[in-house]
């Protein structure tokens, strides 16, 4: 596998006479550098699969497609180098396209070989427009057109996905995969491009408008998550508040005036906080809907400031008093030497000592739903956010249920939540969990799902048990697909005659469907219920399912925002 210290230059050397293009595509990409590639093999990329392995790139087989590329999703989102997702062509591709969507819409850095037919095969039943498919979910279609320009391709395949932060998916016709491998060819490492810096007029009208706030906010999101040290810097400088968008949840986690989570997720506390700020700042952050509630989160005079390293992000969802077009480290670096005074603002004991007492929703008080037979879903995660070891990484699947454990379930830094939702699809929650697990073996991984997403993606408790590292997955289990419930059930909808029957099952035993899967499965009630979780925490061993029989919540209280935006 390639690491940090591979040459910049190096010759492509078969290891045999009868090495082929697929031989080739494998050894660059190993000699530019991937970290671990997934897959479902067919006969169509069983070739090149082989040569990745052959030259230490591990692999994990996948039991379905949509997991394999759900699993390269979570797994790129960390990993210090890209995943790699391997597929047969055409319905390979198809079954793999909502986690690559998701991987697209995310910018994701993760390349995917898909094998193609051969141009020579109108009538093929594999034939598709495979360029097409991967250019409609916002995916980079390439592909190796020859043997001679094999290594030109995939280099730019590469660097589109690793400098360009691109999912990009690469067509390997079968007939230029088995074609034989130039004698020899040199594989030369893309120079990064530089990060862009601010305009200086950008930087003295952000350091004019810092001056003249007195209650300040930073909100870092997804293109923020790799300035955190810096952006916290200038905080302490100028003395803002600090929280996250969803996806770069934990990156201020242990800062005195961490807010933790903007948006849908917020605690009250969080909520009124930020609602309160007259300087808003968005750091690599779109400042959409979901991190602004759709927009009920900016007050009336607030300014708002936005940082974007990609020009057309600059006010997309909402208007911007300063939009500046620059990397968001430069960007803080450049701003933190043109600020003055270091007031602290926003920073007051009473703020400090507010969030100590109720920064986190586990520490805010709420009605108990729970029943006899069912228990409330803060309750559950509470209680399991309690009983989890501090290093832990969460992986988060769609539904009604995903606050829950959005929030309550702590994570120790944003290298340990994998939040799944720019395509809003259930089901990928569990493979991109595993694939993201993978980055951070020192952490237990965690999962939550609701009932429906965990059963679609199901296919892949077979990976997890197979792969035999310790695993949690917490499914919200409502016998329903919850959002939906809600939201054609809502008090709306109270004088509607509404047929729920479509998203509605009977109760199902999770727990002894995971255990024919080879994992423990354990179904939880009440709070007594949950010693069995504690006792396989004391020594965990393979994959543990708790089928959380979850009240009736009357739809999360984030949903009704949700759905505002449909």
């Amino acid at each position: 596998m390639s690491t940090a210290t591979t040459p910049a230059t190096s010759a492509v050397k078969p290891a045999v006479s009868t090495a082929t293009v697929a031989d080739v595509v494998a050894e660059v990409l190993t000699e530019l550098g991937v970290g671990h590639a997934f897959g479902v093999v067919g006969s169509g990329n069983f070739a090149v699969t082989n040569a990745l392995i052959a030259r230490g790139v591990p692999f994990t087989a996948a039991r379905h497609e949509g997991g394999a590329a759900s699993m390269a999703d979570g797994y790129s989102r960390f990993a210090a180098h890209p995943g790699v997702l391997t597929l047969h062509q055409g319905c390979g591709l198809t079954n793999a396209v909502t986690g690559i969507g998701e991987a697209a819409k995310s910018r994701t850095p993760m390349i995917v070989l898909t094998a193609d037919v051969a141009a020579s095969s109108r009538l093929s039943n594999f034939r598709i427009d495979q360029d097409a498919l991967a250019l409609s979910v916002g995916a980079v279609p390439e592909r190796v057109h020859s043997a001679e320009t094999a290594v030109a391709d995939v280099t730019r395949a590469w660097q589109t996905a690793v400098h360009g932060r691109r999912t990009v998916v690469v067509s390997l016709p079968l007939d230029v995969q088995a074609a034989p491998a130039p004698a020899s060819t040199t594989v030369r490492r893309p120079v990064a491009p530089a990060p862009m810096r601010p305009a200086e007029s950008a930087v003295r009208e952000f350091a004019r408008l810092i001056a003249e706030s007195e209650r300040p906010v930073f909100v870092a999101g997804r293109g923020g998550r790799n300035a955190g040290a810096e952006i916290a810097a200038l905080a302490d400088h100028v003395g803002a508040l600090v929280a996250t968008s969803a996806v770069a949840n934990g990156l201020f986690r242990g800062h005195e005036f961490d807010l933790g989570i903007s948006g849908g997720f917020s605690a009250p506390l969080t909520a009124e906080l930020i609602s309160n700020a007259d300087l808003i700042v968005g750091w690599g952050c779109a400042l959409n809907m979901w991190t602004m509630r759709h927009g009920s989160l900016i007050g009336a005079d607030t300014a708002v400031v936005q940082i974007d390293d990609t020009a057309e992000a600059l006010g997309a969802h909402r208007p911007v008093t300063l939009g500046i077009h620059g990397d968001c480290r430069t960007t803080a670096v450049d701003v933190l030497s043109a600020v003055g005074d270091t007031a602290q603002r926003y920073r007051t004991s009473d703020v400090s000592a507010r969030l100590t007492e109720s920064r986190w929703w586990n520490d805010t008080p709420t009605e108990d739903l729970s029943t006899a037979d069912t228990i409330d879903p803060r309750v559950f995660s509470a209680e399991l956010d309690r009983l989890l070891p501090a290093e832990r990484l969460v992986a988060i699947d769609s539904g009604n249920f995903m606050g829950y454990p959005s929030t309550y379930l702590r994570v120790p830094d944003h290298h340990s939540f994998c939040f799944t939702q720019a395509f809003q699809s259930i089901g990928l929650g569990l493979a991109s969990g595993l694939g993201a697990a993978l980055t951070r073996p020192d952490r237990l991984p965690v999962i939550g799902t609701g009932d429906g997403g965990f059963l679609m993606g199901i296919a892949e408790l077979e990976t997890a048990v197979r792969l035999g590292t310790p695993l949690v997955i917490a499914v919200y289990d409502d016998a329903a697909y919850g959002a939906e419930v809600h939201h054609f059930a809502g008090p709306e909808h109270a004088d509607d005659d509404v047929d729920l029957s479509t998203v509605t099952f009977p109760d199902v035993d999770l727990a002894a469907v995971a255990r024919g899967y080879g994992a423990t499965g354990v179904t939880v009630r009440t709070t007594a219920d949950l010693a069995a979780v504690a006792a396989w925490l004391q020594s965990p061993k393979g994959v543990l399912v708790i089928d959380a029989k979850i009240a009736p919540d009357g739809g999360a209280w984030w949903l009704a925002e949700a759905f505002r935006g449909h």
